[in-house]
């Protein structure tokens, strides 16, 4: 059972680890007293009511009740802020990853360890409450993340797998837990306000996948089934965040792999060969759920404004009586996307319903913009959407791929966004530049990547990695479907030759110091000049006005020295980037009639209508 941001879902799988049955809960956190949060009154209901409607799956299909399970795994969205006193109570309502509030205990940490530490982490929300002097600290006994939270309360176990506990605190790769250095710098930090507990006293134990986390408990059982039905003693698998069981359910463990989880929030996790050079803001550095060092871009807005617009069109629909398919709606939105202009005709948009760390927003302004001669269609204001929904990420990728050289072979994707076949897909390899590859499981995404953790922990075979499991027992050789980033090249036929005019023509002019006649006879094999006058008249440069200098030229006559130059070319195919700039009517007139008589290739782009 996974917890995302805006669904709750449990996915049951057979002995083939296929998905075989589901269930699910939509909740929306909230924002109270300026932080977002979800009751426990939220998350318990939210967890019975995904597991109920899986189990009535299971009866509706196969007829059977679920009483016994192999296994058992939880995970959730990483990161947040849980603490509890010694009476395990709740000491301040759940902080979300959501939260933009804790800059500088990032900062001051970021600084202290030399090691990128993101708002959303939760030893940055510890500090920035001690920053704060918020009286509950002193009182914890206990911090856990969301799926540390729920692990505990239904096995009695304080444990969290190493991916999960990444997003905590920084990890040893060599040692598999908290990285001991960082934790006594941090407790010599804070020694002076006199807590009674040290860090490494209250936070979680790490395990690694495929190691035991305890047990389903009696009384854990029937908070998770309310009927009464599960038996207790499950076995369950140390609870792992959602980069982690997404970085599973896609078979991206290995190095120069990665994916990209794409829902409320976006996150794209690279398996390192090497260490990055230095610390950068936008980078998380975090765990496979094995340990291995993963860069992970992590942006707090991906579809929240894009659905909160399709939940527009569906009300339009309904006023018009009209009963909706949301999957159909979505489906059919995003596909309208692909028919789209690349600059998606002028508009723009900006997804931030909350604040953005990569780019330094600190509150959610989601916008959309246009100017008078934008082109707004369907199809451009899908298309700007679901552009921008990727855009925060792209500038975290770029670090990675362009300033690092990061190796990646490929990217897998999962989540909401890949539903629909063929169009997150393709924007997605569109701005990373990397083959985006999906598979049919990609829309069960965690939950399902929870699942396996929970069955490699009971059905693997001795010193069997997981790697070795899932591309063994899960995957078998399935690669999913794979779609290239949109790229082209062409090459010209042997009879073709070409000229081009360039919109910006500067480095034509501005440093020569050569009469028109003198420049335009760089340009030709016949070098005379009346041959060369002969083509500089027709462009009304008569007389005195050849000898003209060509760095003093206006950008008309510029313009007309361009034309000349193609002209005297020959070329049967012309690339023209805006002709008309600078032209006046008379001449673009003459232009027009002169294109027009063209016997050969016109390649052109153009803002003028009359021209186009």
């Amino acid at each position: 059972i996974e917890f995302g941001s805006t669904r709750i879902k449990a996915v049951l799988i057979g002995e083939n680890n296929e998905p075989i049955a589901s269930g699910a809960h939509d909740w929306e956190n909230r924002l109270e007293n300026n932080i977002w949060t979800y009751t426990l009154e939220d998350i318990w209901t939210g967890l019975q009511d995904s597991y109920k409607k899986m189990t009535e799956d299971v009866k509706e299909k196969y007829g059977v009740e679920v009483k016994k399970l192999a296994a058992l795994g939880f995970s959730a969205m990483m990161h947040g802020y849980m603490a509890f006193n010694e009476s395990d109570e709740l000491l301040v309502p759940f902080r979300t990853w959501r939260n933009t509030m804790t800059q500088q205990a990032s900062d001051e940490l970021t600084e202290l360890f030399q090691f990128n530490i993101p708002q959303r982490w939760s030893i940055a929300h510890l500090y920035q409450a001690m920053l704060n002097k918020e009286e509950h600290v002193s009182k914890i006994k206990f911090q856990t993340t969301l799926a540390g939270y729920i692990h505990w309360k239904l096995t009695g176990k304080k444990v969290l797998g190493v991916g999960e506990a990444s997003g905590m605190f920084p990890i040893d790769m060599n040692t598999k837990t908290y990285n001991a250095t960082m934790v006594e710098k941090f407790n010599e930090k804070v020694a002076e306000k006199g807590y009674s507990w040290k860090l490494e006293e209250i936070f979680p134990e790490v395990l690694s996948a495929g190691d035991a986390a305890g047990v389903l408990t009696e009384e854990g059982a029937k908070l998770l089934d309310t009927t009464g039905t599960l038996e207790a003693g499950v076995p369950v698998c140390p609870p792992e965040g959602d980069a982690g069981t997404g970085m599973t359910a896609t078979n991206s463990i290995a190095k120069r792999t990665g994916n990209v989880s794409a829902g409320t929030s976006v996150f794209a996790m690279v398996v390192l060969e090497k260490e990055l050079s230095k610390v950068y803001k936008e980078i998380d550095m975090v765990t496979t759920p094995t340990g291995s060092p993963v860069a992970m871009v992590h942006c707090n807005n991906c579809t929240s404004d894009l659905n909160a617009w399709v939940g527009l069109f569906k009300e339009f629909a309904e006023a018009f009586g009209i009963e909706v398919d949301m999957n159909k709606l979505f489906g059919t939105l995003y596909n309208k996307a692909l028919e789209g202009e690349k600059d998606c005709g002028g508009l723009l948009a900006y997804n931030y319903f909350s604040g953005e760390h990569i780019t330094g927003f600190e509150a959610g302004r989601p916008l959309f913009a246009r100017t008078p001669d934008s082109k707004l269609s369907l199809a451009n204001f899908m298309r700007v959407h679901l552009y921008t929904a990727l855009g925060a990420l792209k500038t975290g990728l770029d670090i990675l791929l362009k300033e690092e050289n990061v190796k990646l072979d490929k990217i897998l994707g999962h989540g909401g966004l890949f539903k629909t076949k063929g169009v997150g897909q393709k924007i997605m390899a569109g701005a990373v530049g990397v083959p985006v590859s999906v598979m049919e499981t990609a829309g069960e995404g965690g939950a399902w990547g929870i699942a396996l953790l929970a069955s490699y922990m009971v059905n693997k075979a001795e010193n069997e990695t997981l790697d070795d499991y899932l591309n063994n027992k899960v995957f078998a050789g399935n690669a999913g479907s794979e779609m290239e980033p949109d790229a082209g090249s062409y090459k010209w036929g042997i009879t073709i030759t070409s000229a081009y005019f360039p919109m910006d023509n500067s480095e034509y002019f501005n440093d020569c110091n050569l009469s028109l006649v003198d420049w335009l006879r760089q340009y030709s094999e016949e070098k005379s000049e009346s041959y060369i006058r002969g083509f500089l008249g027709r462009m009304l440069f008569s007389g005195e006005e050849a000898l003209k200098k060509a760095n003093v030229l206006s950008g008309g006559e510029k313009v007309r020295c361009m034309l000349c130059k193609m002209m005297m070319s020959g070329a049967n195919v012309m690339i023209l980037d805006e002709p008309t700039n600078h032209l006046d009517l008379e001449s673009i007139t003459a232009l027009n009639e002169g294109l027009t008589e063209y016997k050969g290739t016109l390649l052109f782009d153009s803002h003028d209508h009359q021209f186009v």
